[in-house]
């Protein structure tokens, strides 16, 4: 919502600068996010008027002016402006006068002397672009100061509000807010009914009452559509960040400014038999103002005559019937339209208006009329004409029913941590416009019709800590016995230190992503097709969070960084057996470049599939120590094939039995469609099962010494490290502790199509000294048990 400080301040003026204001209103919960100038640097511009215009001698664009601005003679200046004309009144900028940086000095301008600059609107940084002069009003006083004149010492406050708060929407909901905060008393423009002067009405009918439960309607007739907007009204509605179109769509536009009441003027004429409020049928279509031809769906509310829709209802008017150049009579439409028929509407056409984003958030039921009568007043005062009586159709009983909240003393000490004075609590809620009744301890509360976020106890306890202030509500430390809890589940934040340590830098990234690469990384999973996509890149809902980290990967290469090592957090949304939809969270991870950053005391070396296991790994290792149930043990790395993997270099992580995710090296054909040169690797794992926990049981240790063995084993090259020391522990018993692959060896002295592995073993009791003729039986069975199920021979 963006406003005019001195416009709030013709409702509501309280003793405060503009700097007090904007914090008082961030403070109550109205956060300023914006406070800007309503127009640019600039002094010594005045108001003239052109006296007499000659054709330039040397230059045919350009115009020699005679301009009065109410010194002694009239000012010599040339000018190039397609509108100039003899009797306008203009913003005329006098010698010395500076605008921004810009000084303005007697000049010669093609031969002839210039001795000051008529300007427009955009050379006063009014607007951003604009077509001639700036005209003013006729009756603009010579030689006025200008900024005097158009108020220009004022400022555009541009609030960020939350959705629950629409009642601020408006000027008047601002100064209400401002009068309640700083105890001023708020002026209102005059609502008082304008008399009709004619009879002509215009039946209307509610078809659809729950999400339309009040409609009013006005004729005004012969108006003049090719008046001009006064000045005033342009410059307000500049200032609240709207353009002038029209009198009659300026008029509206202010009143949606001032009082929050969206409304629309149909072009009479084009309106056939009548109004009807009702669901779109199917097949219907309407052309809107932005000529966006839209196809209808039947859960959208429309305006409609008896013959076509002519509105989105709270949303968007039709162009057929809109008011143009032509129209002479027009009906003014004012109508409360249900939020929760209005949520949802404009986005489903890929709208967003200033009237839908109002209805959303819920307008004032009860304001309808005054607002028909607002703008009836306005309109007579620029465009003239003839009205009609007020057409209002209500269903009383689909209006919002305006609760009834019990407030409670206890309540309130309780979730403020203070005890507010009873006059103080009943003062604060009869400002806030509350309608109460005071009991024993506690009130009885009917919050304003506007007040659609107040519906229970807590939010008028919320109320009253705004209102009171909440940096006048008491700080305690907070007191707790300390008592032992059971072991909750881990959190993502130490899953993300974890690889936070390991030199991974976390990325966020959309879950809407590209179909295409999509699918190429994972085709074989059905992804969910966005209805409205922001883009064309951005369509369907991400199956895997490895799309997202790709594109990062490439976005990185393209400006020299050609180290990377990203992993995200989030959900991955896909279809289960039974077509539900399950959202899964997930951890991914992409690695390319070298191993270690620049650095002189290390080579650079390329990171290869292994590195990226060893960080998975680690992860393992971290949820150990911060209370997981498993033990990195229970983790297996089983081969396997991946659409997007490199063949033989991935390979599926198993907990026990569950699958918890892949890892691997992204396949050649995809490097080469995405041209990328140097290795990348990849790891996606299931984040549920990570963060399961089981009670940590207490192991003593032992204060024995170890003893280490190491094995020397040749194996058929099939067989993997993690066979082998699985077949180790097994056949080793309580005794082993511990089992490291510590080299691996192909080449010379070891026959083609085997492998040596070097594993160290280290054994320990916890209540005694191990013997070496028990460490040498041990020995024996494990190399027995070796060679009888995996074929591995000492070597020699």
């Amino acid at each position: 919502m963006k406003f005019s400080e001195n416009w709030l301040r013709e409702w509501v003026n309280p003793q405060l600068s503009t700097e007090e204001l904007v914090k008082r209103l961030t403070m109550s919960g109205l956060e300023v996010d914006q406070v800007e100038p309503v127009a640019m640097s600039f002094n010594q511009i005045v108001i003239g008027e052109v006296l007499t215009i000659a054709a330039h001698p040397h230059a045919d664009h350009l115009k020699i002016c005679q301009v009065n601005v109410g010194e002694d003679k009239p000012l010599h200046i040339v000018c190039g402006a397609a509108n100039v004309q003899s009797g306008m009144r203009v913003p005329t900028a006098l010698m010395g006068a500076r605008l921004g940086d810009v000084e303005i000095k007697k000049s010669s301008i093609r031969g002839t002397t210039s001795e000051g600059m008529l300007c427009s609107a955009k050379e006063l940084g009014l607007v951003d672009s604009s077509e001639g002069l700036m005209i003013l009003p006729q009756d603009a006083p010579i030689g006025e100061n200008l900024r005097r004149y158009l108020q220009l010492e004022d400022v555009s406050v541009a609030l960020d509000l939350t959705p629950n708060r629409g009642d601020c929407l408006s000027v008047a909901g601002i100064a209400r807010e401002v009068g309640l905060l700083t105890r001023c008393a708020v002026t209102s423009p005059d609502f008082s009914p304008v008399a009709a002067t004619i009879t002509d009405t215009l039946p209307v009918a509610l078809h659809h009452s729950a999400a339309c439960p009040r409609y009013v309607g006005r004729i005004i007739k012969n108006i003049n559509v090719q008046a001009i907007t006064p000045l005033w009204m342009r410059e307000r509605l500049r200032r609240s960040g709207l353009r002038s179109i029209s009198a009659v769509v300026d008029v509206t536009n202010y009143v949606l400014l001032e009082l929050g009441q969206p409304m629309h003027a149909f072009d009479l004429s084009k309106l056939v038999q009548g109004i009807q409020v009702r669901m779109a049928q199917v097949g219907e279509s309407l052309t809107l103002l932005d000529d966006q031809t839209v196809t209808l769906d039947t859960q959208t509310l429309v305006i409609a005559d008896h013959q076509q829709p002519v509105a989105m209802a709270g949303i968007m008017g039709g162009k057929a019937s809109a008011v143009n150049s032509s129209t002479q009579d027009i009906f003014l439409e004012s109508a409360f339209f249900a939020p929760q028929f209005a949520a949802g509407g404009a986005r489903r056409y890929g709208l967003h208006t200033d009237s839908s984003h109002r209805f959303e958030r819920g307008v004032d039921p009860q304001l309808s009329r005054h607002t028909m009568e607002r703008a009836t007043a306005l309109l007579l005062n620029i465009v003239g004409g003839q009205p009609g009586p007020v057409i209002e159709v209500t269903a009383v009983n689909d209006l919002p029913i305006i609760p009834t909240i019990l407030l409670r003393s206890a309540r309130i000490k309780r979730l403020l941590g203070a005890t507010l004075p009873v006059d103080e609590v009943t003062d604060i809620l009869m400002r806030l416009g509350m309608n109460i009744t005071p009991q024993n301890e506690s009130w009885s509360v009917q919050p304003p019709s506007f007040r659609f976020d107040l519906t229970q106890e807590a939010d008028l306890i919320e109320e009253l800590a705004r209102v009171q202030g909440y940096n006048q509500l008491p700080s305690h430390l907070p007191w707790s016995p300390l008592t032992m809890h059971s072991q909750s589940p881990l959190t993502v934040e130490q899953l993300q230190s974890a690889l936070i340590q390991r030199d991974y830098q976390e990325a966020i990234t959309y879950s809407f992503v590209d179909s295409q690469l999509q699918l190429q990384l994972n085709p074989n999973v059905s992804a969910i097709t966005l209805t409205n996509p922001i883009t064309s890149d951005m369509a369907v809902m991400r199956t895997t969070l490895w799309t997202g980290l790709l594109q990062i990967l490439l976005y990185n290469q393209k400006r020299q960084q050609s180290r990377v090592r990203l992993f995200e957090i989030g959900l991955r949304f896909i279809y289960a057996a039974d077509q539900t939809l399950i959202q899964e969270q997930m951890i991914a991870g992409i690695v390319t470049g070298t191993r270690w950053p620049e650095q002189w005391g290390e080579k650079a070396q390329q990171v290869d599939l292994f590195d990226v296991k060893s960080d998975i790994t680690a992860l393992f290792h971290s949820i150990l120590v911060n209370g997981g149930g498993a033990t990195p043990e229970h983790y297996h790395f089983i081969s396997t094939t991946h659409p997007a993997l490199h063949p033989g270099q991935a390979a599926a992580i198993y907990r026990e039995q569950e699958w918890i995710g892949v890892m691997g090296a992204l396949h050649p054909s995809l490097m080469q469609t995405l041209t990328i040169t140097t290795p990348v690797y990849l790891f996606e794992l299931r984040v549920a099962p990570l963060c399961q926990t089981e009670p940590i049981k207490f192991k003593e240790i032992s204060k024995y010494p170890s003893i280490r063995r190491d094995l020397a084993l040749v194996v058929e090259q099939t067989i993997s490290a993690a066979k082998i020391i699985a077949a180790i522990r097994q056949a080793a018993g309580e005794l082993l502790i511990d089992c490291q692959l510590f080299d691996l060896y192909q080449g010379k002295g070891i026959e083609v199509g085997k492998k040596s592995l070097a594993i160290g073993l280290i054994f320990q009791a916890v209540s005694r000294n191990l013997t070496e003729s028990e460490i040498d039986t041990l020995i024996g069975q494990i190399l027995s048990t070796l060679e009888q199920s995996l074929g591995a021979k000492l070597r020699k």
